[in-house]
């Protein structure tokens, strides 16, 4: 054998003993890892009335949306949570209840369409609705869509 190849021998011995001390170094970790059971993500479900709330100013395809995770105890997520959650209140979490503002809104035709997802007193909220504009969305809404601030 020449140089080069003791060289090589070593090296190969040196690296076989490394892969070895690595895996067994792994071991232990990928089975603790396997015996773990896997935690199961936050669920909004378990934080009281919640709601995520959406606005889409024009239609889907060119629309401008945003969205808000409202929370009711303690009121938090836009700007006007804290009205938003009493109207909620009042109509016991459903949109369609919250009294009506008497307004005049212009004719102006610029869609808007809401949605709300989540939940209230237990019971699962699934409201979508589009509103000829914003002025007649706030009056039928009240500050539940505030989201503009």
């Amino acid at each position: 054998m020449n140089h080069f190849t003791k060289a090589t021998a070593l090296l190969r011995r040196g690296a076989t003993a490394a892969a070895a001390v690595l895996l067994t170094a792994a071991l232990p970790v990928q089975a603790a890892h396997a015996v773990q059971a896997p935690r199961p993500h936050p669920r909004h479900t378990d934080q009281g009335d919640w709601l995520y709330l959406q606005v889409t100013r024009g239609d889907e395809r060119t629309g401008d949306s945003r969205g808000a995770l409202l929370r009711c105890d303690p009121p938090q997520g836009h700007s006007h949570a804290s009205a938003a959650c009493a109207q909620l209140r009042s109509a016991g979490g459903d949109i369609r209840v919250i009294p009506r503002k008497e307004v005049f809104c212009s004719m102006i035709y610029a869609p808007v369409t809401v949605q709300a997802r989540g939940q209230w007193q237990g019971r699962a909220v699934d409201y979508t609705e589009t509103f000829p504009n914003a002025c007649v969305m706030r009056a039928r809404t009240g500050d539940v869509f505030a989201l503009d601030g």
